[in-house]
């Protein structure tokens, strides 16, 4: 598979996923290629786009675009193969595979009118399908669209880039049913504060509110100030009624940790507390096993030694610092002290996933 460029309209190139050769190229270049008056233009048509009806309206899709266009956008339709078709960012998935089994079973398309027979081909889709044949996604704009829609898994809610480039330093927040850990990380990935709170007393009797908002808040009250606050969001089902106690817990100490952090969303709207994907930051460092996620507490002794160890360790800890933490770390060894070990890792994950990948 070659990339060929072709100048388009505007006087800029573009660049089109296509074997060099291809008579896809060819046609593409006589549609593309002429003076400035027949120059692909994304079509807005002045009937309603929203009317699904206008199957009926005889040869409107044709008088929306001119001979060349159609015969460009005729040519992709029946002499693409099913991956050619899937570069076009509309005709992804189940669309492309539509067009092969209508073409194979009723042969080539005589007009545009006729792509409105094919499933999932309406009216407004139709003429959305032609103008991105015409004027096709960049290499650009395809890494893009993966890259918000890889984010939009893993970060809840949305964040433009422009924050996330922007981020100097985060705290990153997890809890359980006894403690919550919070670690301060920099852009550097130095760890600047780590540590974690008991909260045995929440999960005993009626889950008070009051209860809640003062001990979170006692908790809130030793944590530095930080661009973002990231939370884990564990994906619990509600399906096991067992479990419903401890999800009810999670909702509680999320919701309060929202409105907590939350400090000037009254003012200017802008979210400064995120959900990070639990099981998105245990792919990242490779601790699934199938749906389930190990413990990390492995992977962190070996970023603590390797602070030491290396010239430029993955994970800075300070020099002042370093003694402590090791013996913090010591210390929770036989405690199971996941949220501990976690809230490390998702300020990493965070960076790596969230804000390096966001970089141009």
């Amino acid at each position: 598979m070659s990339v060929h460029c072709l100048l388009v309209a505007g006087g800029r190139w573009r660049c089109f996923p296509f074997p060099l050769g291809s008579s896809l190229v060819q046609g593409l270049h006589n549609s593309c290629c002429r003076k400035k008056s027949t120059a692909p233009k994304k079509i807005i048509p002045s009937v309603a786009l929203g009317d699904e009806n206008t199957k009926k309206s005889g040869n409107a899709l044709d008088k929306l675009f001119s001979s060349e266009q159609q015969a460009s956008i005729l040519q992709v339709l029946n002499t693409a193969s099913n991956k050619e078709l899937e570069a076009f960012k509309l005709l992804r998935g189940r669309k492309s595979i539509n067009i092969i089994e209508h073409r194979e079973k009723f042969g080539p398309f005589q007009n545009l009118e006729s792509l409105m027979n094919v499933p999932l081909f309406q009216y407004k889709t139709t003429i959305q399908v032609c103008n991105s044949i015409l004027c096709p996604e960049t290499e650009g704009e395809k890494r893009k669209f993966q890259d918000n829609r890889l984010l939009r898994k893993l970060i809840k809610p949305e964040i433009k880039r422009e924050r996330l480039k922007a981020v100097n330093s985060i705290v990153s927040i997890v809890f359980g049913t006894r403690r919550i850990a919070w670690a301060h990380l920099d852009r550097k990935l130095a760890v600047l504060d780590w540590q974690q709170s008991e909260c045995c007393q929440l999960m005993k009797g009626t889950y008070l509110s009051s209860v809640y908002l003062q001990e979170i808040s006692s908790v809130i009250s030793k944590m530095p100030n930080a661009d973002l606050y990231v939370l884990e969001k564990i994906g619990l089902s509600i399906q096991n009624s067992s479990r419903f106690p401890v999800l009810l817990h999670f909702h509680i100490m999320e919701a309060m940790l929202y409105a907590l952090l939350n400090k000037t969303f009254v003012q200017d709207g802008q979210h400064q507390v995120l959900s990070m994907n639990r099981n998105g930051v245990g792919k990242h460092f490779e601790l699934m096993i199938g749906d389930t996620r190990t413990s990390g507490k492995e992977l962190v002794k070996q970023f603590l030694s390797e602070s030491v160890l290396k010239e430029e360790p993955r994970v800075v800890f300070p020099s002042e610092k370093i003694v402590h933490y090791r013996q913090m770390f010591s210390s929770t060894e036989q405690q199971r002290a996941e949220e501990l070990y976690d809230s490390l890792l998702q300020a990493i994950a965070f960076y790596e996933l969230a804000v390096f990948d966001t970089e141009p």
